[in-house]
């Protein structure tokens, strides 16, 4: 059996927290979309709904980026960071149960909850 190439890393934890932190920011692309769409249908379509699902998504965008983005404006403490995540990320599980898909909606907020508390849990570990 050949002897594993030392230049090479191992996969190892690091290739487990890459996985993850691209699962993370495909999360957050997807509760943005989810959110749009949300707004779009509860302003009934139109242009009332393109404005309503744009203001969501904006609303959604300034208060990650002001407080649960790895670069936030606001460094605030981990329980602050969550509670944006919770908000924003639960919002996306909400508003696919309001959309009229709970199955759905129920297997998002799973993976939302999994991929969060595995990329603070890599992330405080530096």
């Amino acid at each position: 059996m050949a002897e594993p190439d030392p230049a090479v890393p191992a996969w190892g934890a690091r290739g487990w927290y890459a996985v993850n932190e691209v699962t993370a920011f495909l999360v957050e692309l997807v509760a943005l979309a989810l959110l749009a769409w949300w707004g779009y249908r509860v302003g009934g379509g139109g242009g009332f709904g393109v404005l309503l699902g744009a203001a969501v998504t904006a609303a959604a965008v300034l208060l990650w980026g002001a407080f649960a983005a790895p670069r936030a404006r606001y460094q605030v403490p981990l329980l602050g960071v969550l509670a944006v995540k919770a908000l924003v990320l639960g919002g996306s599980a909400a508003a696919l149960y309001g959309l009229g898909h709970p199955v759905v909606a129920t297997g998002w907020a799973v993976l939302v909850v999994v991929n969060t508390g595995v990329a603070e849990t890599f992330r405080r570990r530096g």
